[in-house]
């Protein structure tokens, strides 16, 4: 098959807002040892890479960007601009990027299906669109950013006077609502989702927090995440999950529902605390999650049984599957 590879901008930047995606080379050298025709191309939110989508000539794409012009916001439109070409392109499409993008909607989603979910309210330019009851301490976070945008260690808050700081920071910074969230103290669990109608949750990973310097917030912020050399970074791990049958069973029926609740494709990764005593709380849940070879979903699909190379080829087949499926039912 022809396939094109389309990632971000610049995918050698470190950082927040321009991560190293090492995932665009280790996907595009999978596809290309198993004989497919493949090319990368960067959608960089200008009019000339528009243009070359439109006159593409591709079997699939594979889809890896994440923003539009640095606008992550704007990575629903690219999936839109794939549908109005007739492109047909792996991962999630409009609806579902959309829906898991806007945490706040997610979570009312979450709520009306019976999925514990931290309490939260939403905050919009000194408007309070929605509420609950919640109590400090409380995580301040960007209601519309993926990839841990905006949650450094200070998204952590403990007081009235923190929260409004906080609140006018996160305005000043990003143009749409600011999250607050109950923090709940306990584990970082990620549980990867595979498939479509008859998906498979993946076994639960576990980000371990445990080992941060001392009076740090355990939570997966930017340090954690991206600032590669510090001791946040360092002091946190990756590993499968040790958990009791029953709690993992729990958060695979809570991931399956998100998944599908959301309308997402192929794959996603579905993010959880949980308690000292085992209870759940579904934090949000992201479609089209990063595929490196260390990832946190590729870690999950490693522990159910299945290769690197085979996780990729494999939401190809369900990309593939997925159009022929709709084509027969035409």
């Amino acid at each position: 098959m022809r396939i094109i590879v389309a990632h971000g901008a610049d995918e050698s930047i470190e950082g927040p807002k321009g991560r190293r995606k090492t995932d665009v080379q280790e996907v595009a050298a999978v596809l290309s040892k198993a004989g497919h025709e493949v090319s990368g191309l960067a959608v960089d939110g200008t009019p000339d890479c528009l243009r070359t989508l439109a006159q593409a000539q591709a079997d699939l794409v594979f889809n890896l960007v994440e923003s539009f012009g640095d606008d992550d916001t704007k990575e629903p439109h690219v999936a839109a601009y794939y549908d109005l070409l007739g492109l047909r392109y792996t991962g999630s499409g409009p609806r579902g990027l959309t829906l898991a993008m806007d945490k706040a909607l997610a979570k009312k989603i979450f709520s009306f299906h019976g999925v514990p979910t931290p309490r939260w309210a939403v905050v919009w330019r000194g408007r309070l669109d929605s509420a609950q009851d919640i109590e400090f301490p409380v995580i301040v976070k960007p209601a519309r950013e993926d990839g841990s945008i905006g949650i450094g260690f200070d998204a952590l808050v403990g007081s009235i006077k923190e929260l409004m700081e906080r609140i006018d920071q996160l305005h000043a910074e990003f143009d749409h609502p600011v999250l607050i969230e109950q923090y709940i103290e306990g584990r970082e669990i990620y549980m990867g989702v595979l498939g479509n109608q008859k998906a498979e949750a993946l076994p639960a990973v576990e980000l371990d927090l445990s080992h941060l310097p001392k009076g740090t917030p355990r939570i997966a912020g930017t340090e954690v995440k991206w600032a590669e050399g510090t001791r946040a970074y360092r002091g946190s791990k990756i590993l499968v999950a040790n958990l009791p049958d029953d709690v993992q069973e729990t958060m695979q029926r809570a991931a399956l529902t998100a998944f599908h609740a959301l309308s997402l494709r192929d794959y996603a990764r579905v993010d959880f605390r949980l308690t000292q005593d085992n209870k759940i709380f579904l934090i949000e849940a992201n479609p089209n999650p990063y595929l490196s070879s260390g990832a946190e979903f590729i870690k999950g699909a490693r522990a159910s049984g299945r290769t690197y190379a085979q996780t990729i080829l494999e939401i190809v087949q369900l990309a593939r599957a997925r159009y022929s499926a709709t084509s027969a039912a035409r």
